[in-house]
């Protein structure tokens, strides 16, 4: 079937891109939009337009990146899953696949993929994403087997996969250099939860005090964690 009749006898599915640099929506857009069976509906760049396009534009799909302003890509998956529990959710993003991906996936997402893909790879993961499937790389699909045999207890589940969402979040803005109170303040909990947080971690990662705790989550965050662009 050439795309021409295919664009005239399908409607094209409704899609919302949420994600907090331009370009990275204006370069997604475009190619969405050159599909015959794919449409950007609308974008969002925090999770407040993020919620508005889901109700406004009742889209088919939205692409979530992990990083948003003054949010978490992981909480607007639990909140858009708590309101529309059937809207099919895609992660896009430049984080650490091996770390996040079954995190999305328990959220609520049905895939992950990283913006390292080609544009094949991004397109076959929007359409099976759409179709119903769960799409992850192959290499991680072995990976998750793994864990689903194992469980975190296994010796081949990386030590920061054994850390929980709020854990892994106090350890990414340890490493991005805020302080205990900041932490508080960014994410909205007491001082004393922090530091209860910190100290869970310190225990799963076997590590013995706050400055190599400050060290290794530094480490981390300038190797897998930047900011995508």
């Amino acid at each position: 079937m050439n795309e021409a009749f295919l664009s005239e006898t399908t409607e094209r599915k409704r899609i919302l891109l949420v994600d907090d640099h331009p370009m990275v929506r204006e370069r997604l857009a475009h190619l969405i939009d050159q599909q015959p069976d794919l449409k950007v509906c609308g974008e969002a760049s925090d999770v407040i337009g993020a919620l508005e396009g889901i109700q406004n534009l009742r889209p088919d799909l939205a692409v979530v990146d992990l990083s948003l302003k003054n949010s978490n890509g992981l909480d607007l998956i639990k909140d858009l899953k708590a309101r529309e529990s059937k809207l099919p959710i895609l992660v896009l993003s430049m984080h650490d696949e091996s770390l996040y991906a079954e995190r999305v996936l328990r959220a609520g997402a049905m895939g992950y993929v990283s913006k390292q893909e080609t544009t094949r790879n991004i397109l076959l993961a929007i359409r099976r994403v759409l179709s119903g499937d769960i799409h992850v790389s192959p290499d991680l699909a072995g990976v998750l087997v793994k864990r689903l045999v194992g469980g975190l207890h296994n010796p081949d589940v990386a030590p920061l996969a054994r850390l929980a969402d709020r854990e892994l979040e106090v350890f990414q803005l340890i490493g991005r250099g805020h302080g205990t109170r900041k932490i508080a303040e960014n994410l909205g909990l007491s001082v004393k939860t922090v530091e209860s947080y910190r100290a869970r971690i310190k225990e799963k990662l076997h590590i013995n005090d706050g400055i190599q705790l400050l060290q290794r989550a530094v480490q981390w965050v300038a190797q897998y964690d930047g900011k995508s662009t």
